[in-house]
């Protein structure tokens, strides 16, 4: 077994889900081999848990959703329900050898997943009543999609799973306070210009409790109050399709408008629900070590430099009343390379071209942060 597994478990579980003596954990192993599995397996009983495990392969999810009925999907959800309100913790490990094998999926059975099975099993139990943590793993596949060896892959993976959260999480916490205590945000950018304000909402620092890799600081807009148009510049994987050049444009919180490489189809999945036309999520990204977009939304949405704006459901701490089955992280990279752009809260930019330019923030640049410490794990730091 890879060594490095062996420590990146050692931080799931005594930091991640932080898994204390007696507790249940269910390790749901996707698509994955079984080297950190394996790994998490070992770690619980060291520390006094009791390990649970599912394996789940993406070509035989295929072929249950292709003739997917109501009935099946709701019987589905009762017995996954009664295992997720058994656990105190999870971990999600995610990986496959085609990020499309649900391409061909029809629209309508990609729904009823999503509302009758994912909500009530993962958005609405798993997600508020247990400490978890989702992450993908080091497979040529995913190797392919960050145009990496598997070999520089697997190194870059363990970089930004492994790296100091603790001096990452002290370093948002200026930005937590200032999201705290604004009320008007605008985006700027090519093809962007949009308004709306998260006054009240809250501000929530994610370093490493949920996901890994992590790095990001969210909110959410007021529910009605998102006006202009936003164009996002990073690819987005969705129920098996790769969506590109999304554009969406707002009217009082409202999708009125989207527009993408497949205009149709992504209608479709904004017309799941009344919800999947607002937003339940305003983030910006932090993390220092990943800098370009590889189609995974875990990567994606912590870019240096980024933010997303995400349509569907909100979170419970960041409570703007919108309700959905979905909740579908989509990314605006603001670096220069990918063509800038600026943040404002309160009509004062705090970031431009993906730097921060706030006195109290920028600890968060990248360059600052690589000059300290650099990545280790919790166990080291």
């Amino acid at each position: 077994m890879d060594p490095r597994f062996t420590k990146l478990a050692q931080n799931i579980i005594s930091y991640s889900v932080s898994l204390q003596p007696g507790e249940s954990i269910l390790i749901d192993n996707s698509g994955a081999d079984t080297g950190l599995a394996r790994a998490l397996i070992k770690e619980t009983y060291r520390v006094g848990g009791f390990p649970y495990y599912n394996v789940s392969l993406s070509d035989l999810q295929r072929e249950l959703l292709l003739h997917l009925s109501e009935d099946q999907a709701r019987a589905m959800a009762r017995w996954d329900l009664a295992q997720m309100r058994d656990i105190q913790a999870y971990v999600g490990i995610r990986a496959g050898a085609n990020v499309n094998e649900l391409a061909d999926v029809p629209a309508a059975n990609m729904q009823i997943y999503s509302n009758l099975y994912s909500l009530p099993v993962h958005m609405e139990q798993r997600v508020k009543h247990s400490k978890w943590c989702v992450l993908r793993y080091p497979n040529p596949s995913m190797a392919q999609l960050a145009e990496m060896s598997t070999e520089a892959f697997a190194d870059f993976y363990f970089q930004v799973c492994a790296m100091n959260y603790a001096q990452l999480s002290a370093a948002m916490d200026p930005l937590c306070a200032l999201m705290e205590t604004t009320d008007k945000v605008r985006l700027l950018g090519p093809g962007t210009d949009l308004s709306f304000s998260i006054k009240g909402i809250g501000a929530v620092k994610c370093d490493g409790t949920m996901n890994l890799p992590d790095g990001e600081v969210y909110s959410a807009p007021v529910k009605t109050s998102v006006n202009g148009t936003i164009s996002y510049n990073t690819p987005a994987v969705y129920q098996g399709f790769t969506y590109e050049s999304i554009v969406l444009e707002f009217q009082d919180g409202k999708i009125i408008r989207a527009t993408a490489n497949n205009t149709e189809k992504i209608n479709h999945v904004f017309d799941t629900d009344d919800g999947a036309r607002y937003v339940g999520e305003f983030a910006i990204g932090v993390n220092p070590f990943i800098k370009k977009p590889m189609r995974d939304t875990l990567f994606d949405e912590k870019i240096d430099g980024s933010l997303h704006f995400t349509p569907g459901k909100c979170y419970d701490d960041a409570d703007n009343g919108n309700t959905s089955a979905i909740h579908w992280d989509l990314v605006l990279i603001q670096r220069s390379e990918f063509g800038g752009g600026e943040i404002y809260f309160d009509d004062v930019c705090i970031r431009r071209d993906g730097r921060f330019i706030h006195p109290n923030l920028l600890a968060l640049n990248s360059e600052n942060f690589a000059a300290g410490s650099g990545p280790k794990s919790h166990l080291e730091s």
